[in-house]
């Protein structure tokens, strides 16, 4: 029997009044370059005091096989099982403003009953403006501001941000699948994309998750500390630029890029300067040989 939507999921009975509350999402599965969103939501969980009110029916959604959970063997007998979660956790900000943090892992099956499922529980709840975070790579050193891609389903919910791209297909992912619904069915949805340097994707890069961070306060009025994430990402600051001193080659590398991103970021000031883009490296060209040298340093130190 195929589950209706508002089968996939369990609500708690004691859910206080939540009209007008934000709700954030991100899972796990789909494109997060410098895991910019999945520090996002371990730092809010970490921070503020929070607890489910709403779980989803992970072995309809999961497939184990693909995704397989970790379990620990102690000598002659299974110790542990990480039980794989998708829930919904209702947290207060710095204020004591209430808002709510959908995550686990990306469903692999039903998306569409799935996505109906969350526009559910966003009308059950008065929910007035739902975002999804996460991260994606970009041709940019880590020596300039971190930009942010944002997409919704107003122009005016993102007004204050200039679009990267004009037309670009990807693979499909709840995430933006849940914003797509949400705008046919009338509500208010954003998604922010923090521009993580394409050589530093596979590391945890705290301060991508900052500038998403930021965007939240901006576009939601909740007051949401750094907490852990500024240290963090001074730390990391720290060591890439001594990974980087250490050779000379890849120093030109990073100010090539630099080089191209303030001749990016000036034309944009300009009616219509256009760059001939045969004067300027891609940035798989000049990243390559910086990610390669910071993969080998990474290896040196596990």
């Amino acid at each position: 029997m195929v589950l209706e939507p508002e089968n996939l999921y369990e609500v708690d009975s004691d859910v206080p009044d939540l009209t007008g509350a934000v709700l954030l999402h991100h899972f796990d599965g789909f494109m997060d370059a410098g895991s910019a969103g999945a520090a996002l939501v371990e730092q809010l969980l970490s921070a503020y005091e929070n607890r489910v009110i709403a779980r989803f029916d992970i072995d309809g959604l999961l497939d184990y096989r693909a995704r397989r959970p970790a379990m620990t063997f102690v000598q002659d007998h299974w110790e542990d099982y990480q039980t794989p979660e998708l829930v919904v956790r209702l947290l207060h900000d710095q204020v004591g403003t209430p808002f709510l943090l959908l995550s686990g892992p990306e469903p692999d099956f039903r998306w569409e009953a799935f996505v109906e499922a969350v526009r559910q529980l966003v009308e059950r709840w008065g929910v007035r403006l739902t975002i999804g975070v996460h991260g994606i790579p970009m041709g940019v050193p880590h020596t300039r501001p971190l930009g942010l891609t944002a997409h919704a389903t107003r122009p005016d919910l993102v007004s204050d941000y200039r679009p990267m791209f004009s037309r670009v297909q990807v693979p499909g992912n709840v995430s933006g699948l849940l914003e797509l619904r949400l705008g046919e069915s009338g509500h208010d949805a954003i998604g922010y994309a923090a521009h993580v340097p394409h050589y530093l994707v596979q590391s945890t890069y705290p301060a991508a998750a900052l500038v998403l961070l930021e965007a939240l306060n901006q576009s939601t009025g909740l007051v949401l500390q750094p907490g852990a994430l500024t240290e963090s990402s001074r730390r990391a600051d720290e060591e890439i630029a001594r990974q980087v001193s250490e050779s000379d080659q890849v120093a030109e590398v990073v100010a090539a890029l630099e080089q191209q991103y303030d001749a990016f970021t000036s034309a944009k000031e300009e009616d219509n300067l256009l760059l001939d883009p045969d004067d300027i490296p891609t940035a798989d060209e000049l990243g390559a040989e910086l990610e390669r040298f910071l993969a080998e340093q990474q290896g040196k130190t596990d």
